[in-house]
């Protein structure tokens, strides 16, 4: 039983090509608004455990069909369950305790060229040099409203202990993305989800636990439970599956270039949603960011 039927597999993938690094970029508005109110560990392992779930009543049938496969590769998905979910979960939430978005932007604006060279040589994935100009052009895009339209400002950039942890996220997801591609999977896009979700949960858990031991969390509370519910269905459920399907279409390199968008949208997010009005430099870096990724995402 395919959970998960191909039909206009192509048109579908254009659209969220634009749209998942709008409901990605929805995490750095929870991230913001998290700080004080849930700890790290625990609103990573409750938007977690609360997407599961949800996706748990439309495939319990096929999941349960697909005893076998799951039992073949319960180690591949505990792996990706601990690269997607848990290092890049809980980790970036304890990134942004100590760092700044600026930060965290710059080092992230590597990440689909790292996606790409890695997806070049570990899954033979062709790169023409038109993708690449397009991949340049983005980062160029990025790193120009992350230094305000002033390249000077990339000197005075001052790295902290939490630029580890998104260096280690950025990592991750660069694994993540050619692991998901690599390693072949008999499970359908969702439930394969599915069943990373729980082999993450199975890290992420017991870090929640320990960190509840370990150090003062913030009472649990309406808002909270809000927020987590916010995190699981927006920049969990429907952003991971939907990027489950653009990685199957259009591979890991092509894909990785929907995250050059994550500022852009982020920028607007935070205007719409907290109150901060972008700048110039926003405009000019879509400006170069889109047409790149037309450009670099076609075959």
């Amino acid at each position: 039983m395919s959970f998960a039927p191909r039909v206009d597999a192509r048109g579908w993938v254009r659209v969220l090509l634009w749209v998942v690094p709008l409901l990605w970029s929805s995490n750095y508005v929870i991230a913001r608004v998290a700080d004080g109110l849930v700890a790290p560990h625990a609103l990573a392992a409750g938007r977690w455990l609360l997407a599961g779930v949800v996706l748990l009543a439309f495939v319990w049938r096929p999941l349960r069909e697909h005893r076998a496969a799951l039992r073949r590769e319960w180690w591949h998905l505990l792996a990706l369950g601990f690269l997607g979910m848990y290092i890049c979960g809980a980790w970036v939430y304890e990134a942004g305790r100590s760092t700044s978005s600026a930060n965290m932007a710059l080092i992230y604006a590597v990440t689909p060229m790292t996606i790409a060279a890695a997806s070049a040589w570990a899954l033979g994935e062709a790169i023409s040099r038109r993708q690449w100009l397009g991949m340049a052009l983005a980062l160029a895009g990025l790193l120009f409203i992350i230094t305000k339209g002033d390249p000077a400002r990339l000197l005075s950039v001052q790295f902290v202990a939490g630029d580890l942890w998104i260096t280690a996220c950025a990592a991750s997801w660069t694994a993540y993305s050619v692991l998901l591609k690599r390693w072949p999977s008999a499970l359908p896009p969702l439930v394969r989800l599915v069943a990373v979700i729980g082999g993450g949960l199975v890290v992420l858990l017991p870090g929640a636990l320990l960190e509840a031991l370990l150090r003062p969390t913030p009472p649990w509370s309406w808002a909270a439970a809000g927020l987590v519910a916010t995190a699981a269905l927006v920049p969990g459920v429907l952003s991971y599956g939907a990027h489950s399907l653009l990685q199957r279409e259009l591979g890991a390199s092509r894909t990785a270039m929907m995250l050059y968008l994550a500022p852009v949208y982020g920028a607007g997010l935070a205007w719409l949603l907290l109150g901060e009005a972008p700048g110039w430099y926003h405009a000019v870096g879509a400006a170069m960011i889109l047409p790149s990724i037309w450009m670099a995402s076609r075959r």
